[in-house]
């Protein structure tokens, strides 16, 4: 085949070998040239003649040849199908091998992916997560990763576990962010107890598992325990100190920032409220004035009691300038005269009571006044929106009784107040009563003397 590639391009080359040449000048030097590309025509001819006949001879050659390679791959295909065939069947035994010897490393690995994804729901809500971040993010790959755990990795599952349970005992304290109640980030000491409690300054801290910060409660429990907790802080090392604990991890300090305060407690009893307040003020201040002005008469009478000479400050002077020893009285006349300077003064000792009674009887009415107008706002609320959402209730039920309580609250002081003050009132009344009918005695006396001497 090459022989006949060859001679084929000669052919087609031999024309513009002849076309390229130098065009002769005269007859002779044409003739001269036909002879010699003649010459050269004929060996080009007998070359490609040895060529084509020497090819022809190598057909059979190399068409045994190939027979021959042909027969060679047909037997390598047979023996490699007998070998793939042999192979297919040891690796469908190697497979059921190994399917037998990993059964149990396959129920392994997926108790390894449960026990990471609930280890990583229980450290991501633990307290210590603030201080030791690093253990979530192992978790996280552990519980998503495919392929089968190594043994190192087996390993640094059971010590973060027993990393979470050691420090889960433990009163530590380590620097850490802090979201104050402003919003701001601040660089503090914090201290925890176990994974109950965290505290930083004085101030109880509640953990966020949603972002793992800790953030100060924006109403902090009683002053008590700030002490104690502030007094905790700056213990010595290996000092016992007592320390709040939380069992409910934060819940408990969370539901204070909810718990509403003395000036929102009033804010929920409305107008009525403050009513039932003004009122309750009014009646206070009543009561101090009287308490004062009475404690001052009870002053005056039995300082009046005491001396002989008469003072027009205090009632008691003023009911005895009514009788005169130089002036001759008889009895009737002087018991008159002694009762209507009692009954004069009885209206400024008792001045106050009955307003006070009224306001102790009002306060309780407006209470139930506030209540029939919280209930009717919470009816309304239950129409409209039914009873699906509480919140929408809270509102009128928070009215309702928080009025009675203020009611309450303000009516039974003022009540005990005007027992208090009408005791005091009576028994300055009563002491008057007791020296006039003193002087009517002496007076009656005087005069029964004088007749019979």
């Amino acid at each position: 085949m090459r022989s006949i590639s060859i001679f084929i391009i000669s052919l087609l080359a031999s024309p513009l070998m002849v076309m390229a040449a130098d065009k002769p000048a005269n007859l002779d030097q044409l003739l001269e040239q036909v002879k010699r590309e003649r010459v050269i025509e004929q060996e080009q001819n007998r070359i490609r003649e040895t060529e084509f006949l020497e090819a022809r001879d190598r057909q059979a050659e190399l068409l045994a040849q190939a027979k021959a390679d042909l027969a060679a791959e047909e037997r390598r295909t047979e023996t490699l199908n007998d070998q793939f065939e042999e192979n297919e069947f040891k690796l469908a035994e190697q497979e059921a091998l190994l399917q037998e010897r990993s059964g149990s490393l396959g129920e392994l690995f997926g108790t390894v992916r449960q026990m990471a994804t609930d280890s990583r729901a229980v450290i991501e809500s633990s307290m210590t997560s603030v201080q030791y971040p690093e253990r979530i993010a192992f978790l996280t790959e552990l519980s998503e990763r495919k392929q089968q755990p190594s043994i190192d990795e087996l390993r640094e599952l059971w010590l973060v576990l027993q990393h979470e349970m050691t420090h889960s005992g433990k009163v530590e304290q380590f620097p850490a962010q802090v979201i104050t109640a402003n919003g701001e980030v601040a660089d503090r000491d914090v201290t925890r107890v176990g994974v109950f409690t965290a505290f930083s300054d004085g101030k109880f801290l509640r953990y966020m598992s949603e972002n793992r910060n800790l953030v100060e409660l924006a109403r902090q429990p009683v002053q008590r325990l700030r002490d104690q907790i502030e007094d905790f802080e700056n213990s010595e090392a290996g000092v016992l100190k007592p320390v709040v604990v939380d069992p409910t991890r934060g819940a408990i300090m969370a539901l204070l920032v909810q718990t509403p305060d003395l000036q929102e407690r009033i804010k929920q009893g409305g107008w009525i409220g403050y009513i039932i307040l003004i009122l309750g003020a009014i009646g206070m201040l009543i009561a101090l004035i009287r308490f004062v002005t009475l404690m001052r008469m009870e002053h005056g009478v039995k300082k009046q009691q005491k001396s002989k000479e008469l003072n027009m400050k205090n009632p008691l002077g003023r009911i005895l300038s009514v009788y005169s020893d130089k002036i001759a009285q008889d009895v009737e006349t002087l018991s008159l005269k002694l009762d209507e300077a009692i009954l004069r003064e009885t209206p400024s000792i008792e001045r106050g009571l009955i307003t006070l009674a009224i306001l102790a009887a009002v306060a309780p009415m407006l209470g139930l006044l506030g209540t029939v107008s919280g209930m009717i706002e919470t009816f309304q609320s239950i129409t409209l929106f039914g009873t699906g959402d509480p919140k929408l209730m809270s509102g009128g039920i928070s009215q309702a009784l928080v009025t009675t309580e203020l009611g309450l609250a303000v009516a039974i002081p003022i009540l005990l107040i005007h027992s208090a003050l009408s005791s005091k009132s009576n028994r300055l009344i009563q002491i008057l009563d007791e020296e006039s009918a003193a002087i009517v005695a002496r007076n009656a006396e005087t005069q029964t003397l004088q007749r019979d001497g």
